[in-house]
């Protein structure tokens, strides 16, 4: 089975490729999902997180608020690190459950959509690697419209990220997300007819 990570930087609508490529009859194992699922409630990474970070991140009903828990790792790489170290390796795990699952099935295409691919030097870890991509202007609007920042903690945000040329040269497949829905959806058709001969 093939195994392909989809991957971009924030606000680039990785999320908006993912749905295409699920509409166009792809497996899409969302790695940020399956984030939530490991910090559930009574799940160890959760006793993990609370123990590290206290319980001012969580919500009346016990689940961790994520926005809280980026607030206190956003800009501070030590809190980011230790953060990752008991998230990351429960995500991975999970991920390669799911992936024996699939090719059990008969399955010959599968993605990983994850947004740290680049930065956790995972990229080797896949057959392809496509990053969606986008303009800086285009990551803030979307910021702002979406999660209600500033201009500037939006601009902030797109900053601190890893830079687009250095995800670019993990990527085999580039797609621009920059302009229209129509357009994006035209070159991820594109790309799957690409994928879909190649596996067959």
């Amino acid at each position: 089975m093939k195994v392909l990570g989809l991957t971009g930087g924030i606000a680039c609508g990785k999320g908006t490729v993912s749905r295409l490529l699920a509409e166009l009859g792809a497996v899409v194992i969302d790695a940020d999902a399956i984030g939530h699922e490991v910090i559930a409630p009574g799940k160890p990474a959760w006793r993990d997180v609370v123990g590290s970070f206290g319980e001012s991140i969580l919500r009346e009903d016990g689940t961790v608020d994520r926005k809280k828990l980026a607030e206190i790792v956003f800009g501070d790489a030590d809190a980011r690190r230790k953060l990752n170290a008991i998230t990351h390796p429960r995500i991975a795990q999970e991920i390669q459950v799911r992936l024996a699952d699939l090719a059990r099935s008969g399955h010959e295409t599968a993605i990983v959509e994850a947004a740290l691919i680049g930065e956790a030097d995972a990229a080797t870890a896949f057959d392809a690697v496509i990053v969606v991509d986008a303009q800086p202007s285009a990551q803030i609007a979307r910021l702002i419209e979406r999660d209600g920042f500033s201009e500037k903690a939006a601009r902030r945000r797109v900053e601190v990220q890893m830079p687009a040329t250095a995800k670019m040269k993990q990527a085999d497949y580039v797609i621009d997300n920059s302009g229209s829905i129509e357009r994006t959806r035209e070159q991820v058709e594109a790309l799957w007819r690409k994928l879909t001969q190649t596996a067959s």
